[in-house]
């Protein structure tokens, strides 16, 4: 969605009147008043005014549903059209206050946004890693726990009047493209993973402590549907962009985390995005809106448009000759909220003209009633209701601040470690070289769509808690033009150990901003080298970043003993960090993308939305799931200090399809089988897994179990179906059952979208261990 900051406006105002200067002044302070924060913004505050409690939409004995009814019937075809936009306008005759619905929460309540500001009340809230980093810790636990955390913090904001109740998080686009400025948002390229991420992250937000699905503790929103991974690359941008996707891929990949949302997270809200699929804008496509989210998937809640998407299908793609055309087909095609104010402009010559209807109004705003329905904005003051005993104490508490700590810790993934170089020693490491551009950055290393932390704990901050440290950033920023080269060599020469903090930030990676190739940025792989050349002690290397990047040179380079990626590890990633080199954590982080050489960068077009390999044009494919050419680093790739094996105790060696004797594979050659009906019933199996920790250090352990599909319907090479965290303390086992669903977790999609039971070998992978079963009927 567009990042925008508000502007104030210039004023220069002469005003000799006493009068107008005591006016202005008693505006000034009531404006600084609720600056600061006082009381939230809700509906039907019958202390206030008994004569609202006459009215049926404020009787909270009525269905949610009987109350939107008796609202809208209540409204004028304005006040409803004001329904339609992101800045809701008040409606004073029925005591309803003007609402703002965007806010951010992607990892942390931001003040990106209007709906939502930092003051002296609460000056900031608690920053967790960027979600590519707590992607990478693999743990769905931990997901939910920090929705939970940041439900909590905002409802405190609210109570306090300094937030909203509407949350447009979390990002669950596929990262497909290294490239992508906005891949730190995402949870990785894997289908199974961004389900996972976004399903468990949107109930952390939503679930009340009653788990009623009817109530919402904030509102989550995933975004942004669909197809969309292209902001602005070598002249091509977001808001003209048309993505060419096969159905195949449209169903295998873009769209699992998006229903993963709705069916398994109940989520309140879809952002339809700025680009165009298939020669059609995403927030005017029926068939995307009203046909899947709505129809198939069954969206409780309600669809709103990334910021000016309807205005950018008008005057950027030129979709529809008229504004009020553009009004018109995407409120029609399911689109109920603009962020933004095109619709407040438009809508109503759109029902002058006879292109929309004062009942398809009703429709869309409904949906967005019903949301702040079941948020409790109707429900009087928030006070006396549930959560209402929440205010600024409860923000950025002690504990909330030791979660993102924790799942710094978990996100931070060990790449090379030579020897057993890490963990050091803090009584043999008595002094240490710290370098890089952002060895002791701040901002940098909580991404973008961040809010005001409660404090930040720098990298240099977090290693000189541990040793004596030389600091030199070795280039004045992260594009380093010009490095510091001798400085730096300097305090290497002379030091026990060096450890170099390098990588990226917005600058190089960000909203609008996609990266055209993939190196580390100007001088920093020469300053890297040059360091390591000289170093007096082992190098650790830390690449801060979003995207992968190819850092072949220091992975081939025995003189650079560790490679550490932190991705944006929040405000705590530099204690973190210093955790991990110095033991104190067990390394369990693991990649959730893969990582390209720079010849893929040369050789592939980030417009090319094909998924599959392409042998006739020499496309390589895309993500572990299709890729065929070399790495640098693969999806799931990261090391611990501690030697984890694995053990098969059960699996089966085959798996029988019961189909009815009338079905036509029994008379003829099926390849696949529709993996739905009848035969899908309790069509499953177990997976036993021994795992255990050889090493005398205890740690966390990312168990994977892949499967290679039978070579059908240009299946994928292999398949994320399940992974599962565990804790083990040292030389202990422990049991992993992984329960597995044949028509879910072994079905491949085939050309036409639809989801197909292979028939033929399978083969699980586990660690190194490989498992082959048949699937036959």
């Amino acid at each position: 969605m567009a990042y925008q900051k508000s502007r104030a406006k210039k004023c220069s105002v002469f005003c000799p009147c006493y009068y107008t200067i005591v006016i202005i002044t008693l505006h000034f302070l009531s404006t600084f008043s609720r600056a600061l924060g006082q009381s939230p913004a809700f509906a039907c505050d019958t202390t206030s005014n008994a004569s609202l409690s006459s009215l049926g939409f404020c009787d909270t004995s009525k269905s949610v549903e009987g109350r939107v009814a008796d609202l809208i019937g209540r409204l004028t075809l304005t006040e409803k059209i004001g329904y339609l936009i992101s800045g809701a306008a008040s409606v004073n005759r029925l005591g309803i206050p003007k609402y703002e619905w965007w806010s951010e929460a992607l990892h942390g309540v931001s003040n990106v946004g209007p709906g939502t500001r930092f003051t002296s009340v609460v000056p900031g809230a608690t920053s967790f890693p960027q979600v590519i980093t707590t992607a990478a810790s693999f743990n769905t636990t931990l997901f939910q726990a920090i929705g939970k955390v940041v439900s909590n913090e905002a409802r405190a904001m609210y109570n306090t009047g300094l937030a909203g109740l509407t949350y447009w998080s979390p990002n669950v686009n596929i990262f497909r493209d290294p490239r992508w400025g906005r891949g730190q948002e995402t949870p990785g390229e894997d289908p199974l993973l961004s389900s996972k991420y976004g399903s468990a992250y949107v109930r952390g937000l939503q679930q009340t402590d009653d788990a009623d699905s009817n109530k919402l503790k904030v509102a989550a929103c995933c975004k942004h549907y669909t197809a969309y991974d292209v902001d602005n690359w070598k002249s091509v941008d977001r808001y003209h962009f048309n993505a060419l996707v096969s159905q195949q891929d449209l169903d295998d990949t873009y769209q699992p985390p998006f229903k993963s949302c709705v069916v398994d997270g109940n989520v309140a809200s879809v952002m339809c995005s700025y680009n165009q699929v298939n020669g059609k804008p995403t927030c005017a496509d029926t068939d995307l809106l009203s046909g899947v989210i709505r129809g198939e998937w069954k969206l409780n809640g309600y669809i709103v448009t990334d910021c000016d998407s309807i205005d950018v299908l008008y005057n950027n793609q030129h979709y529809t000759k008229t504004p009020e055309e553009a009004a018109a087909q995407s409120i029609l095609a399911g689109v109920d909220l603009n962020c933004g104010y095109f619709l407040s402009k438009h809508t109503q010559g759109a029902v002058d003209k006879g292109l929309v209807k004062e009942t398809d109004i009703n429709k869309a705003i409904s949906n967005n009633l019903i949301t702040l329905m079941r948020l409790g904005f109707f429900d009087g003051n928030p006070s006396k209701k549930p959560y209402g005993n929440l205010g600024a104490k409860d923000v950025c508490t002690s504990e909330n601040q030791e979660l993102a700590l924790d799942a710094a810790r978990q996100g931070l993934v060990l790449l090379k470690n030579n020897a057993g170089c890490l963990p050091f020693s803090a009584t043999k490491i008595k002094s240490l070289a710290v370098i890089g551009p952002n060895a002791n950055v701040t901002k940098t290393m909580i991404g973008n769509y961040e809010g005001i932390p409660c404090k930040y704990t720098t990298p240099l901050q977090g290693l000189s808690a541990y040793t004596s440290t030389t600091y030199q950033p070795g280039c004045s920023n992260v594009a380093c033009a010009a490095a510091q080269v001798d400085e730096a060599k300097q305090i290497a020469s002379t030091a026990d150990a060096t450890v170099l903090i390098m990588g990226a930030d917005q600058s190089i990676e960000a909203e609008s901003r996609d990266r055209v190739d993939l190196y580390l940025p100007g001088q920093q792989s020469l300053l890297v080298a040059a360091v390591a050349n000289v170093s007096r002690g082992p190098v650790i290397l830390v690449i801060m970043s979003g995207g992968g990047m190819d850092i072949t040179f220091a992975k081939d380079n025995d003189k650079i003993s560790s490679i550490v990626w932190v991705g944006y590890p929040g405000q705590a990633g530099g204690a973190a960090l210093a955790d991990l080199i110095f033991g104190a954590y067990n390394p369990s982080g693991r990649l959730p993308m893969t990582w390209y050489p720079q010849s893929y960068a040369e050789k592939v077009p980030m417009t090319n939305m094909n998924m599959r390999p392409n042998p006739t044009t020499g496309y390589p494919g895309r993500s572990y799931r299709f890729y065929t050419g070399e790495t640098v680093y693969n999806f799931g790739d990261g090391l611990s200090y501690s030697d984890f094996t694995h053990h098969l105790v059960k699996a089966p060696t085959e798996v029988l399809v019961p189909l009815q004797e009338e079905h036509v594979c029994h008379t003829s050659t099926c390849k696949s089988i529709d993996a739905l009906g009848e035969h899908c019933e309790n069509l499953g199996f177990d997976v036993h897994l021994k795992v255990r920790n050889n090493g005398a250090m205890g740690g966390r352990h990312t168990v994977f179990l892949f499967s290679s599909p039978p070579s059908v319907h240009n299946s994928p090479r292999k398949n994320l179906i399940a992974f599962e965290k565990v804790f083990l303390h040292g030389k202990t086992e422990g049991m992993t059952v992984f329960k597995v669903d044949a028509c879910k977790h072994l079905s491949v999609v085939d050309e036409e979208g639809n989801r197909k039971v292979a028939l033929g070998v399978h083969q699980l992978h586990i660690g190194n261990m490989k498992h082959s079963f048949n699937v036959r009927i």
